[in-house]
């Protein structure tokens, strides 16, 4: 089954957390987990992962990939990001991979993410609301436009094809680990 949307690409994935910049003892939000590609990819470096997604066809995904992965860090949560998070005291850092009501989950995240905020976005709308209410939020730290070919074979050489490019939106909201 594929989803709408994603999965992730490994190229993206790897920028996207490494903006995150992780800790063993972190609590990371991944909002609109998908296929859960993520959400795997981040239980490896913090010690609780929570997975967030409105489509019940991404959450039985999710769910099932991370049984498959033997993860015992995540809890896939499903329903409107906005609702979910207001059940939280505080996250470290939170990783957004779609978009809907972005201003609104941004405004709370600022209020309990410690340190950073990723966003993945492939459309330029998106770009422009997050980049906004970042700046206005003052978490705003920069914009990365990544664009990714991978080689495929023609004829007796070799030649690229690009992916979509993604913009990945970082915001800070404390410089150092609080």
């Amino acid at each position: 089954m594929q989803l709408k949307g994603g999965p992730t690409q490994d190229e993206i994935m790897a920028i996207s957390l490494l903006k995150l910049d992780l800790f063993e003892n972190d609590i990371v939000a991944d909002i609109g987990c998908g296929t859960g590609k993520i959400s795997i990819k981040i239980s490896d470096a913090c010690r609780r992962v929570i997975g967030i997604d409105k489509r019940g066809e991404a959450i039985e995904y999710a769910k099932r990939e991370v049984k498959n992965s033997g993860k015992k860090n995540i809890d896939i949560f499903h329903g409107e990001a906005t609702d979910i998070l207001k059940n939280f005291d505080y996250l470290d850092c939170a990783f957004l991979g779609g978009s809907t009501n972005i201003e609104e989950i941004l405004e709370i995240l600022s209020k309990i993410v410690r340190r950073n905020i990723v966003v993945n976005a492939v459309l330029l709308g998106t770009v422009e609301k997050t980049v906004k209410k970042m700046k206005e939020l003052g978490i705003f730290k920069e914009l990365i436009h990544v664009q990714v070919s991978r080689s495929y074979p023609l004829m007796d050489d070799i030649m690229l094809k690009p992916i979509n490019p993604v913009y990945i939106i970082v915001g800070k909201v404390c410089e150092e680990k609080c």
